[in-house]
């Protein structure tokens, strides 16, 4: 054997592949740890949404072989989502391309678009994936900071050299801070991207949880011509593990997206894409429904941080808490101790980049009594 490839070497294993192996280690061995680390949905799909897929499953057509773009009913569900829930237009045919998953967007789009050396900005802090598909792509990973605003530091971005930047992943509202995008900020990236004549994708999983006001970018006008969009339907309707997600923008990009695509999975089982639709159909209070619990969650968990002398902003939406530790203290001690003194997991905020290091971020997706024992826990060492 001669070797692995060079593209690894830059990267580690994605940090929860490797963390939750320690902890379901703790977790098999009697250790009752709780875990806020992570952000997969606990809370059930709407049982139209599971019904359908069932019923899917029962015909025997089924099980064969997908359409690479998903069914036709399922852009079409796609399309009248995004009109619903953003007043976007999207052209089902032509401006949309179903996923396995918003994650693997991450990949596919950039196999499209970027070459080696090319450089690709950055959110910091920021999801890890875009680092690691851009550095395995032989590309180069340029850091733009997110400021307590939550808009890039437009000062120190004019000022870098941009002729190689192809790609500026955005994400909001943001991942791990919460921060949500506004119309505003929307309009100045666009017209930053059309400036520079770089590609804008925008990553919105977390478009309506803890979020009364929905947005997309692409309802800026002029948007299509410099940006995607990716969403998915993990977090909004409580389906991680079946992948399903979508790219959405215009139809030579989305194509160009499709060439990737084609070669590397043969389209999603037609009981997801059943379900799926049916998820995309579901009314207003599915949301509302939803959202209450999480606010009763984040309420817990925000007395849990007050517990642990953690500071955080009150405003945040989607499934986590971002927090930040006393100064002079460590994040990734606190992050150890709960850990091994309190079988707690929360998540160290450097994975998310070097302006993650003095924060923690802590999950919604456990049931309210999990947190209260969390907080128990905690509370008869408080000082």
């Amino acid at each position: 054997m001669k070797g692995y490839a060079k593209r690894i070497e830059s990267i580690q294993e994605y940090y929860f592949s490797a963390k939750l192996r320690e902890v379901n280690q703790f977790i098999a061995e009697g250790k009752p740890v709780i875990n806020l680390g992570i952000g997969s949905p606990d809370l059930a799909p709407a049982d139209s949404v599971t019904t359908a897929l069932k019923n899917a499953a029962d015909q025997s057509q089924a099980h064969g072989y997908q359409p690479y773009q998903g069914i036709p009913e399922l852009r079409t569900a796609m399309a009248a989502y995004y009109q619903q829930a953003f007043e976007v237009h999207l052209n089902p045919i032509q401006e949309i391309l179903p996923l396995m998953g918003s994650k693997e967007g991450i990949m596919q789009v950039s196999l499209a678009f970027l070459n080696p050396g090319d450089e690709v900005l950055i959110p910091n802090p920021g999801y890890p994936t875009y680092r690691s598909v851009t550095e395995l792509l032989e590309c180069t990973p340029i850091d733009y900071e997110i400021t307590e605003n939550g808009e890039p530091d437009w000062h120190v971005l004019e000022s870098k050299n941009l002729t190689k930047v192809k790609i500026m992943w955005v994400n909001y509202p943001h991942m791990p801070t919460g921060i949500r995008g506004n119309k505003e900020l929307f309009e100045k990236l666009v017209r930053f991207a059309e400036k520079h004549q770089i590609l804008l994708i925008n990553d919105n999983p977390y478009s309506h949880i803890l979020n009364s006001e929905p947005s997309s970018l692409l309802k800026i006008p002029g948007a299509k011509e410099v940006a995607m969009e990716l969403n998915s339907l993990s977090k909004t309707f409580n389906i991680p593990g079946w992948r399903v997600g979508m790219l959405c923008g215009k139809k030579e990009w989305v194509a160009a997206v499709l060439k990737v695509k084609s070669n590397m999975d043969s389209g999603m089982f037609l009981g997801i894409q059943k379900g799926a639709i049916a998820a995309l159909t579901l009314p207003k209070s599915w949301f509302e429904e939803l959202n209450q619990h999480y606010e009763s969650r984040r309420k817990l968990v925000w007395q849990l941080a007050d517990s642990l002398n953690l500071s955080y902003s009150t405003e945040q939406s989607g499934l986590f808490v971002w927090c930040q530790v006393p100064e002079g203290k460590s994040a990734d001690d606190l992050v150890d101790f709960l850990l091994y003194e309190k079988n707690i997991f929360i998540t160290p905020g450097h994975i998310f980049g070097s302006k993650g290091t003095q924060h923690v971020r802590i999950s919604l997706c456990l049931p309210e009594f999990k947190i209260l024992e969390a907080i128990k826990r905690i509370k008869p060492n408080k000082s």
